[in-house]
């Protein structure tokens, strides 16, 4: 039986100014959609996973959009509810320009209001909603939800301290400084620590608790079984209970070498790809390093997902020694090295 994963959360439609024009210039804008959690369900999709995503949608253009990419992608979308009065979210991505090389891009907001931010405890009164999430084997949920609304807030309490019944609860921090502003960061930490698995950027984890640093963090969050860190480029850093529950255990696994072409959804790819890891049994070392090939996938390309390495390929990549890893350099999706790791 296919283990099912069920991803909760807003998403956006997403324009972007066409040819990276200024955009009180732009005469053309670029559509497209952008969510964390619908990037983890479609990349966990991609993965093998019988997977859904829970959320509300405006009955609008983007609406449907959204409905359509996720079907195309192989994510069920019968927990998504269709609001005919409040929209669909919307967010403007403003990309660097050569002018202003230390800008950086930006992003402005429009989802005060959405279809999305009005989920809450009624959400889990659909019964497709209540179905999938009681014979879920992995429940996905993020920080981002929580700053959308207080009934979003109520949303993720609610599942996060109902009974497990065998089922795992991942919660990503997903830090968005624009969210927090003016509101209470401290639930971030209260909700992650009653959730099974925690995935927190070590950049991110100084704005969301305050530390970046691993005791600290584990003292902040002892109830989750595993805490991952993503140490940016570097590496990741999964810290986990011990098995007679004093203590946790560390593992830590570098960081592919990559010819990064754009870094949007890394993150993402990366939790799909260390949860997925983790469904089908494989140690924290291996799902650590599943996590790092599907960000490296998804670094090469432009947008928010990269395909995968062959199954075979995939292997081969993941059972490598310490050294071959090390001599792993991925460009355009291909995963090249001095030393063979293909069958």
């Amino acid at each position: 039986m296919m283990l099912s994963a069920v991803c909760v959360g807003e998403t956006m439609a997403m324009l972007t100014p066409a040819h990276t024009v200024p955009l009180h210039l732009a005469t053309e804008l670029h559509f497209g959609i952008g969510g964390a959690e619908s990037n983890v369900a479609m990349g966990l999709a991609a993965m093998g996973l019988d997977t859904h995503w829970v959320s509300r949608v405006g009955r609008d253009g983007f609406g449907t959009r959204i409905l359509h990419v996720l079907k195309d992608h192989g994510v069920g979308v019968s927990g998504v509810e269709v609001d005919a009065s409040l929209p669909t979210g919307l967010y403007v991505k403003i990309p660097a320009h050569e002018s202003d090389p230390d800008g950086g891009s930006s992003v402005l907001y429009y989802r005060q209001g959405s279809a999305a931010s009005a989920m809450g405890r009624s959400t889990l009164a659909n019964p497709a909603v209540a179905s999938l999430l009681e014979n879920a084997a992995l429940i996905h949920l993020s920080g981002i939800t929580a700053a959308l609304s207080p009934e979003c807030l109520e949303l993720l309490e609610a599942i996060l301290t109902a009974p497990r019944h065998g089922r795992i609860i991942s919660f990503d921090v997903n830090w968005r400084a624009a969210l927090w502003a003016g509101q209470d960061r401290s639930v971030l930490q209260r909700l992650a620590n009653l959730a099974d698995v925690v995935l927190v950027g070590k950049d991110e984890a100084e704005h969301a608790f305050g530390t970046n640093d691993e005791a600290e963090l584990r003292r902040l969050m002892p109830n989750p079984s595993v805490l991952v860190i993503k140490n940016e480029a570097i590496s990741a850093i999964a810290l986990s209970h011990g098995v007679t529950g004093a203590g946790y255990t560390r593992e830590e696994v570098p960081a592919l070498s990559v010819a990064v072409v754009e870094p949007v959804g890394a993150g993402d790819s990366f939790a799909a790809g260390y949860l997925s890891g983790m469904l089908f049994g494989l140690s924290q070392k291996a799902s650590l390093r599943r996590g790092h090939v599907a960000a490296a996938c998804t670094l090469t390309v432009h947008g928010d997902r990269g395909p995968l390495p062959p199954a075979k390929e995939l292997a081969a990549i993941l059972g490598s020694s310490d050294d071959e890893w090390a001599a792993i350099h991925v460009k355009d999706g291909q995963f090249n090295t001095n030393r063979s790791v293909t069958p």
